[in-house]
Formats: C-alpha cells, structure tokens, sequence
C-alpha cells in the first residue's frame, strides 16, 4: 500500500513521532488528528487536507465522539488508524511521589483508547479494500524495566491486542501491524538516556513498515532487543534493568 492520497486517522500528532508523521504524510492525504492539543500551526499549514477532533485519549467518552465525527464525516470510510500517542509516568510505586492516579490515565491512553478506536473504525476500515491499523509500540512492551512499570504492562498489552486482533481480522481486507520503538529523541524522553534515535528517522521507518506490509517492524535497537530476548530472556532483562531505554 502507497501512502498517498489516504485518509487516516492518527493520534498524537501534536509532538514526537506523531507530529513527523503528520509531516511525512500530511502533504499527500488526508490526516484527521486525535488529540487534545491541535499541532503547530506550521505542521496544519504543509498538511492541506489536516483535520484536528479535540480529544481526551484517555477519557471514553471523548473518544466515542471522535468516533462519532469520523464516521460522520467520512462516510465511505478511512484507510488507516496509527495509534501513536503514549504517555509515561516515571516515579515508580515505590517513590513517594508516586500518584495512584496516574496508573487509570497511564492505561487509558496507551491501551484503552487504542482499543476503542480499533473497534470503533472497524466498520469505516472495513469500507476500503485495503486498509490498515498501526500500533506505535516500544521495546518495552518486549522486556521491561523496573521504572514506569504501567507504561510497560501497557505496552506489553498493546502487544498482546495487536496479535489478537491481527488473527480475528486474518483472511479480511484489514491489515494489523505494530511497530517497536527504540529510545526516541521525543519530549516525553527529554533528560533520559543516550544514542536515541530522531523522532524523523523513526516516522520514516514506520511509513516504510506500513507501506511494505510488515506485520512487527522492530526499528532500531528494538531489532537487537528481541534477537536477544529470544536468545536469552534472562540477558535481556538485565540488560534493560541496567539502562534507561
């Protein structure tokens, strides 16, 4: 599938990974954002055919309306569904200032909404004769590592629904992929860890996974982390316990 001329709905394009695939993508289709706060205008005004639905991920409501509209508006159905924003949370539950709050959000937006989204676009994905759903996953969601401990279990839940889902919709016209990232030069990792990949380089990589048809697109260091998870799960585990990733 050549992603051109498409209309996809994308989340999270206001920074990160998301905002340089509204930038990669936005010129050539139709980029209907799910988020709360709308990207920089610069981003809008190089995307002709953006659309921005305000939207709280992680609350169901807000995101039932986002579905609503998209429905409404696109009424011979979308091709794609990257379900890219994440949040991360990094007090452990051992830091005082650990909030109990946080682990509901935390699950909402990196599971929950991905979900809802999933079963709520079905009917509209269904509609093209080929279509996709991508989920931005992390090498975390492989092995984790002792801080932000929901971050992981979502994305190791995320994992789990994509292989799920990719077997119920085996034999229809609806592709689902995943793709793992590595430590990314995002606002989310700003002070953390070292060699992270552009946020540029991963939306490429994604693009080119989505485009080529590949079912779990391991970019960067997530490749080596899931050779030697493989290999050794007890190596991979320390060494995702001795660094940030």
């Amino acid at each position: 599938m050549k992603l051109e001329n498409k209309t996809i709905v994308l989340t999270g394009a206001s920074s990160g990974v998301g905002l340089d695939l509204l930038n990669a993508l936005g010129a050539s289709n139709t980029i209907i954002n799910l988020s709360r706060r709308a990207p920089p205008k610069v981003a809008v005004q190089l995307s002709p055919r953006f659309v921005h639905i305000a939207t709280n991920l992680a609350d169901a409501a807000s995101v039932d309306r986002a579905i609503e509209a998209i429905t409404h508006s696109c009424p011979d159905g979308v091709d794609g569904l990257i379900n890219c924003a994440a949040v991360q949370f990094l007090p452990k539950f051992t830091d005082s200032d650990f909030d109990p709050a946080s682990i509901a959000t935390e699950i909402a937006i990196n599971l929950i909404s991905p979900a809802q989204l999933i079963h709520g676009l079905l009917s509209s994905l269904r509609k093209r004769p080929e279509s996709f759903i991508l989920n931005v996953n992390s090498g975390l969601g492989l092995v984790p590592k002792k801080e932000s401990a929901i971050y992981c279990a979502t994305k190791g839940g995320l994992d789990n629904l994509s292989r799920g889902l990719r077997a119920q919709l085996d034999g229809t016209s609806i592709r689902v992929q995943q793709a793992f990232l590595p430590l990314v030069d995002t606002p989310m990792t700003a002070g953390r860890g070292s060699g992270k990949l552009s946020s540029q380089e991963v939306a490429r990589q994604i693009i080119r996974g989505i485009e080529c048809g590949t079912p779990d697109n391991d970019i960067g260091k997530a490749r080596l982390l899931r050779a030697i998870n493989r290999l050794s799960p007890s190596i991979a585990a320390a060494i995702m316990q001795k660094g940030d990733s």
